[in-house]
């Protein structure tokens, strides 16, 4: 099998060109699991990793291939993690962000300053030879700050708006796509990945 062609466990097209962008310098060619109708796993891990996993594996045994997958999201300390694994459906509508977002400022409203509303981005990336891969790559990164009182900007998506950066009076949503993409949750676990990459199989 040639673990150099993967399946990416997305139907997110704007996730493969990142993704691409980051692996396809050591040779990794990289393709989307709706091309091998691959279904979308139950995720039903109880943390990132987790659920990274089992998205990773289950693309790898229907696609018979490679696969790598990540789970991402947003964790506030003042709501003990929340809403962490369950970001995308924090309102209870998949992929809502507008009324994700204020469903965690209305849960943040009792916080009245800004160093109580603590909170970091998390991403969780996991590479797998196969669907039983005992060895997976694993790589994770975190991007911390603050949530904010209102959204602020255009960029990005998901919390972007409200999530302020540590050291910056600028959310997520205002800074450039560009500079986003080289400090961001998801950015930083792609570095390590490639590097974990890099040691397997470039030697």
């Amino acid at each position: 099998m040639n673990y150099k062609n993967i399946v990416l466990a997305t139907s997110n097209k704007g996730k493969i060109d990142e993704f691409s962008a980051i692996l396809q310098p050591l040779g990794f060619k990289i393709r989307l699991q709706k091309e091998f109708k691959v279904k979308d796993a139950e995720e039903n891990g109880l943390s990132f990793i987790e659920n990274a996993l089992i998205k990773a594996r289950n693309a790898a045994k229907f696609a018979n291939m490679a696969a790598l997958a990540d789970d991402s999201g947003i964790c506030v300390d003042a709501l003990d993690g929340m809403p962490g694994i369950y970001s995308a459906r924090f309102s209870g509508e998949h992929g809502n962000d507008i009324a994700n977002n204020e469903k965690l400022l209305e849960l943040l409203l009792p916080y009245k300053k800004i160093s109580q509303r603590k909170a970091h981005y998390v991403c969780a990336l996991a590479y797998v030879q196969n669907h039983k891969d005992p060895d997976p790559i694993i790589a994770i990164a975190s991007w911390h700050g603050y949530i904010a009182f209102s959204p602020k900007g255009s960029h990005g998506f998901g919390y972007d708006p409200i999530f302020m950066l540590e050291n910056r009076a600028l959310s997520a949503a205002q800074i450039p796509p560009q500079l986003k993409n080289l400090m961001s949750h998801r950015a930083l676990a792609l570095f390590e990945l490639k590097e974990k990459l890099r040691l397997r199989y470039e030697q």
